[in-house]
């Protein structure tokens, strides 16, 4: 890729100065040809490094150019998928001789193809109407490779300096990934999630079918939607009404079932408007997180919405995102980030995530303090997969131009961690959830 890109930044400047012009750098950079030379390489390398790509296109602000930015973003849904040949090699490996018997319809052409797997609708002859995802050849075997390479792009490109020891970040990135392409952990996380979630409606979780699922194969029923970007045209009392699902389901996630699926592609929600229900997609991504581990969230929430900086600073010790040796500014700055990112707890009614400049200050505060080389820190690993999780619905939220009352959410979600630790002390069972108003049921 690198040296195509240069070849064509070459040949593009000969011809630029041939017609008496003096193109800059990023103007042959970032050809038309080049970008999508990049996205093209990137949708065939699959795994890790077509993940980058997607994390990328999802909202890069001005940090990338909106041409690079829009070819990036087919990335969330335009991986090149497997010829029939190595779908039929992969499906015969995983369920022996004669797995086309099993099935009515079986198409190879796929339904969705992502960084890590394909998705094919198929019937079954005992009538099961499934979709089965199959994951491309070689790409648990590439995950190290992947990380490896990512890493020493952000070490040459001089964005991470050498003296920050970023070695427990790449191992648990590639631990995280190589969970992500076991399709039986994925198959565990999808009954996990229809368990916690049967008490609400709202959601849809595809069935899990263990019988057609292996490491390398996950079968699903198939549940109809559309895309939750899709519903951008529609009403705007359904898009505050999904956004308000998502952040309730965020809250629930950190603050009592201790399990999060931290991927925010938008491809992982889809929305049924004859239902008017949420349907989850993906869990491969899923992730466990220690009992108590939303308290450190939980007290900044708290100390944000009383806006008590004294109170912050020590949930910020307490989270990690610095320690007593950290000097005054520099916590000072995070708590700033902080106080930034959690406006909408602080803003009673609702906040207008489609009019709020929040993502941009967000950005340029937080490449304000990364460019600052006297503070370079990681936080706890958990943050990091939490904070993925918590940008992305910030971005969907923005996208949709939703309007919620983010607090009136919090504060339910407070009350109802407090009712469940009283009952846990007291040794009495949680009370059940009450139905909410305006659910089916």
């Amino acid at each position: 890729m690198a040296t195509g890109v240069a070849g064509n930044m070459l040949m593009e400047g000969v011809r630029q100065f041939a017609q008496g012009k003096r193109p800059s750098l990023n103007e042959l950079l970032l050809t038309p040809t080049n970008l999508r030379k990049i996205t093209q390489q990137l949708a065939h390398m699959r795994g890790a490094a077509m993940k980058l790509g997607q994390l990328v296109s999802m909202d890069a602000g001005d940090l990338l150019p909106p041409e690079l930015a829009a070819i990036l973003g087919r990335l969330r849904s335009d991986a090149q998928p497997m010829p029939q040949r190595q779908v039929q090699a992969v499906l015969g490996a995983n369920w022996g001789a004669g797995w086309q018997q099993r099935f009515e319809t079986f198409p190879f052409t796929p339904i969705a193809a992502a960084s890590i797997g394909q998705v094919h609708r198929a019937q079954t002859k005992d009538g099961r109407d499934l979709a089965i995802k199959i994951q491309y050849p070689g790409v648990r075997r590439s995950i190290s490779s992947d990380v490896n390479n990512v890493a020493s792009l952000l070490r040459l490109s001089g964005l991470i300096p050498k003296a920050l020891d970023i070695a427990p970040l790449l191992t648990e990135a590639k631990r995280q990934l190589r969970e992500e392409a076991d399709y039986l952990a994925e198959g565990e996380h999808l009954q996990r999630f229809a368990a916690l979630l049967a008490d609400a409606p709202e959601f849809v979780v595809p069935a899990h079918h263990a019988d057609l699922s292996t490491r390398n194969v996950l079968a699903m029923s198939f549940v109809g939607g559309v895309p939750v970007e899709s519903m951008v045209a529609a009403p705007q009392a359904e898009r505050d009404r999904i956004v308000r699902l998502l952040v309730s389901l965020l809250f629930r996630e950190l603050f009592e079932f201790d399990l999060m699926q931290t991927d925010p592609n938008f491809a992982n929600y889809g929305y049924d408007p004859a239902t008017r229900q949420l349907v989850l997609l993906d869990f491969g991504a899923t992730r466990a997180f220690a009992t108590g581990f939303g308290e450190g969230y939980r007290a900044m929430m708290v100390a944000a919405m009383a806006g008590d900086r004294d109170a912050m600073t020590q949930a910020g010790l307490a989270i990690g995102y610095f320690d007593a040796r950290t000097q005054p500014h520099h916590q000072a700055a995070v708590l700033d980030m902080f106080e930034m990112a959690l406006q909408p707890l602080r803003e009673p009614g609702d906040f207008d995530f489609g009019t709020t400049d929040m993502a941009q200050r967000l950005r340029d505060a937080g490449m304000a303090l990364g460019l600052d080389r006297d503070f370079w820190h990681i936080p706890p690993v958990d943050t990091l997969f939490l904070h993925r999780k918590l940008g992305g619905l910030y971005l969907l939220a923005a996208r949709l131009k939703a309007r919620v009352n983010v607090q009136q959410l919090a504060l339910e979600a407070l009350s109802a961690g407090d009712l469940r630790t009283a009952a846990q002390q007291s040794g009495a069972a949680p009370a059940q959830r009450p139905p909410r108003a305006g659910h089916p049921r």
